[in-house]
């Protein structure tokens, strides 16, 4: 069983590494999309600001059916927004049109909630860990999604090049799609809630602070490279090493922060030692992010390539905090409730993305007012995580 527990999670690693390839490709092509086109730049920046959107409505939606009953089938649904819109928008003649794909690629985050109910099903006390393996397929499907398009760059000219990495990362995720459904069994996600007690998810003051608590790593984890590196001298294959520094840095940390998560979890699986373990795991990694912030800053003040290289490895561990939070609901929540309250949590912390890149890539253009709304981001992470660990939780309340 534990064998066959831990390739579903590997598989899951995979499915989510493949859909979120999606996520900086058409980045990597910005000459030739703003030349197929004629759009400016700040044109072309609306494609990714729809897609962390996108990211934010995923979870609004997750509150209703559309995410519900058959686990096995929502997956695939899920995986169809990112990957029909990959096989279309090379072919689109219309940018806004290409847009708006670009937002429906965004639900591909929903597989983060949908696979917390599972792993809640498949684990105790090793939940952080597993959760920290899949949500590192984030940012090795960026890195695949860069390296897929740098390869069909070199390989073909023009928009050729952007068809062919496309098409080609579109069926890729379907591919992996069908291998993972071989491997993984189905269940039902509940589509209403069976408590006896009628319990709501949004009537809880423990889901709106504990779902704050991933607020602030999640403004740093979608903005923090964009911006540092738009206000930042470096040569374009400095550029290009910081971007894949950042990216394996969170990678990484996911996994260590979760298997650290795992290993505090093992001296209490109660539901209250599980839920001490992932406010720690979530507190110790905001407290080391602020440090790698400081490097950062830094380094970008002083167009210093080394203290941005090293503050961005150590700023990656602001992606520790996602496994942790991400196994919250089964420790916190009735066993009932605990798959709405994925999606809740997940839409609450999500609203960073729909605030964060329009406050600091429109409203912020000075780096020092920009890395000090990033260093205050982890010390309010820590005092709502504080704040949270002084509540009663639903399952203390309610019961199982």
């Amino acid at each position: 069983m534990a064998d066959k527990r831990w390739t579903t999670v590997l598989m899951n690693t995979l499915v989510v590494a493949t859909g979120f390839g999606t996520m900086h490709m058409l980045e990597k092509f910005k000459s030739v999309v703003v030349s197929h086109y004629g759009i400016t730049e700040a044109a072309m920046g609306y494609q990714q600001t729809a897609y962390v959107v996108g990211l934010f409505v995923a979870f609004l939606l997750g509150g209703t059916s559309l995410f519900k009953g058959s686990f096995k089938r929502s997956v695939a649904m899920i995986v169809s927004f990112a990957a029909i819109p990959q096989f279309l928008i090379p072919f689109v003649g219309n940018w806004w049109g290409v847009v708006a794909l670009r937002f429906f690629q965004g639900f591909i985050v929903a597989l983060i909630a949908v696979f917390s109910n599972q792993i809640g099903r498949l684990f105790l006390a090793e939940r952080p860990f597993a959760k920290g393996i899949i949500l590192s397929g984030i940012f090795w499907g960026g890195i695949y999604g860069i390296n897929l398009a740098k390869w069909a760059s070199h390989t073909y000219e023009g928009w050729e090049a952007v068809k062919i990495a496309f098409l080609i990362s579109a069926v890729v995720m379907y591919v992996m799609l069908a291998l993972w459904w071989l491997f993984v069994e189905d269940f039902e996600i509940p589509k209403e809630k069976h408590s006896s007690k009628g319990a709501n998810v949004w009537k809880m003051p423990f889901t709106w602070v504990f779902g704050f608590t991933f607020f602030p790593a999640l403004w740093i984890i979608f903005t923090l490279g964009s911006f540092t590196l738009h206000h930042a001298e470096f040569t374009d294959s400095q550029t290009a090493n910081l971007v894949m520094a950042l990216e394996v840095s969170m990678g990484l940390w996911s996994i260590i922060m979760g298997y650290l998560g795992y290993r505090l979890s093992l001296r209490n699986t109660s539901n209250r030692g599980l839920f001490k373990a992932i406010v720690s795991v979530m507190v110790i990694s905001y407290a080391v992010t602020l440090l790698g912030l400081v490097f950062v800053w830094k380094g970008i003040s002083a167009s210093d390539y080394t203290f941005a290289l090293l503050g961005f490895a150590i700023a990656g561990i602001v992606q520790g905090t996602g496994p942790a939070f991400w196994t919250t609901a089964p420790a916190a929540y009735p066993k009932e409730i605990y798959p709405e309250a994925s999606f809740a949590l997940g839409l609450i912390s999500n609203s960073a993305n729909a605030v964060a890149p329009n406050v600091m890539f429109v409203l912020v253009s000075s780096v020092a007012v920009g890395m000090g709304i990033y260093m205050a981001m982890p010390i309010i992470g820590i005092l709502l995580l504080l704040t949270a660990s002084r509540m009663k939780l639903p399952v203390e309340e309610l019961g199982e």
